[in-house]
């Protein structure tokens, strides 16, 4: 039976395309085009699927579905990205069970950039819950959903073969390595192939390779991300306008030259384009990711160029593929003479912290706090048990002590009274005041410089690993198992929920 689990399990290193969905119906001419695109695609034999975006960027467009319709009946499999951006779990629920009605069985999570347009202004994200929380849901759905209150049942399983998406393309130790430890919750989550973020640097590429062996992780299936160039393109990933994609300056620098040829540079990035598929195939990759391509001519000359490179020759791509950023930092210790990162970690990752900025009294208070209170049958936890136990407050605790908690922690962290804590799981950051998308299981993969993409503050995931990395257990940062928040508990004591197990911790 075909379907993409049994592609990528086969040998020969595969390839698939991207369509970014377009905004009307189908009965614009812009997504009548992108349609026949697809169907053209469904008839190359080197076609192993092709992947459809949902509001790429943040913009708003016709639901993935859509275009997949058309092409289901053509033979190839399909992979529908699944975002959290603009749906809530019920919302993302009610779409995962018409994915699965109308047969399509492979969903990329991913949490989604921050909405950038809409109707009359900008809309209010979701982010309800993130990717972690999200093939959470789907591996639920595939074991068959226990609903009901007092009488439980099982719904029918589905069949999702679920993937998701790292960005291993990052500058900092802080904000590279918490993109991993995100990537190994995913998989635990139930991701079995993972396609990486847009970039443009070799060793890099390697880097997620390396992790892959690393962790023992061979049987995830790595599909290298592969975009198409063009001028367009190619200011905007250099003026940082997607997040997470960097184009460095020596890039840049090299594209406009091909820019002012004849061509205006189509040829170049063509090139580029098979030259990095010829690399990921040589790293040991499973497939290659093409997107910014629009047209089949496009496809079938990168194809062919992919085609006639000889196996040793993406080697040589490697090295003339380096376009690191500055002072970069790699996971793993790099082989000069190839570009390439070797299996061994960076010794730099194995040593113990220095004291940062976050690494203050604040954190050691906090630190010193939440044992006293939340360590289970000691400290101050019995007494805060009985506390709750014996208030009949709707708070779930006494009056007097939400109080004092929502002082304390409105002084400390800028508490938004969520009522269903996770401070202690990110070395006490508040995800709900200090990140834009409320992230609990790690980092988005956004962050510029480890900036936030939305606001001008430092990602507080990468405050958390400076944290753990001063206290020599950088592994430990996403241990926990994964946080989906309850809403229901908004506005009430998340120490009495903590005590009376109402909260996520107890889930």
């Amino acid at each position: 039976m075909r379907s993409l689990q049994n592609i990528l399990k086969t040998s020969g290193f595969k390839i698939g395309v991207e369509l970014v969905s377009t905004r009307g119906t189908t009965a614009q001419e812009k997504t009548k085009k992108l349609v026949h695109f697809g169907e053209q695609l469904c008839e190359q034999d080197d076609v192993g699927w092709i992947s459809i975006t949902d509001n790429a960027s943040g913009h708003p467009a016709i639901f993935p579905t859509v275009i997949g319709k058309s092409l289901l009946s053509k033979g190839k499999e399909i992979i529908i990205h699944m975002t959290c951006k603009d749906y809530n779990r019920n919302g993302l629920e009610s779409k995962a069970w018409e994915l699965s009605s109308e047969g399509f069985s492979n969903v990329l999570a991913i949490t989604g950039d921050y909405p950038a347009s809409g109707i009359t202004g900008t809309p209010k994200p979701v982010f309800d819950i993130d990717s972690v929380g999200l093939l959470h849901t789907l591996s639920q759905f595939n074991k068959g959903l226990e609903v009901g209150n007092k009488k439980k049942s099982y719904l029918d399983k589905t069949d999702f073969y679920l993937g998701a998406v790292v960005s291993n393309f990052k500058k900092n130790e802080n904000e590279l390595v918490p993109q991993y430890l995100k990537l190994l919750k995913k998989i635990e989550m139930g991701a079995s192939f993972i396609i990486n973020q847009v970039g443009f640097d070799a060793g890099k590429m390697s880097e997620l390779i390396s992790f892959q062996k690393y962790k023992k992780l061979e049987h995830i299936h790595m599909i290298g991300n592969v975009f198409v160039l063009s001028k367009f393109t190619v200011n905007l990933f250099h003026q940082n306008k997607i997040p997470g994609v960097v184009l460095t300056d020596n890039l840049y620098e090299k594209c406009q030259k091909a820019i002012n040829s004849s061509d205006k540079g189509k040829q170049f990035f063509l090139e580029l384009a098979a030259k990095m598929l010829a690399i990921y195939k040589g790293l040991g990759y499973k497939g290659g990711y093409l997107g910014g391509i629009h047209t089949i001519e496009d496809y079938k000359t990168i194809m062919t160029l992919f085609n006639s490179y000889d196996n040793e020759a993406w080697k040589q791509f490697a090295l003339e593929m380096q376009y690191a950023q500055h002072n970069e930092f790699f996971m793993f210790q790099k082989d000069n003479s190839t570009g390439l990162t070797t299996h061994k970690l960076n010794d730099v990752l194995l040593e113990k912290g220095r004291k940062t900025k976050d690494v203050n009294l604040n954190y050691a208070i906090s630190k010193r706090f939440h044992k006293l209170l939340f360590t289970k049958d000691k400290g101050l936890y019995t007494t805060g048990k009985n506390l709750c136990e014996k208030s009949n407050s709707k708070l779930n605790a006494p009056k007097w002590l939400y109080k004092l908690e929502k002082i304390g922690k409105k002084t400390l962290f800028d508490c938004k009274d969520c009522g269903d804590c996770s401070l202690h799981e990110i070395t006490y950051l508040c995800p709900e005041s200090q990140c834009a998308k409320n992230q609990r299981n790690g980092p988005c993969g956004g962050t510029l410089n480890t900036k936030c993409e939305v606001k001008d503050i430092d990602c507080i995931w990468a405050r958390a690993y400076d944290r753990s990395k001063y206290e020599g257990d950088i592994w430990k940062l996403l241990e926990h198992d994964p946080t989906i928040q309850d809403h229901a508990l908004e506005g009430t004591s998340s120490w009495g929920n903590f005590w009376l197990e109402k909260d996520h911790c107890a889930k």
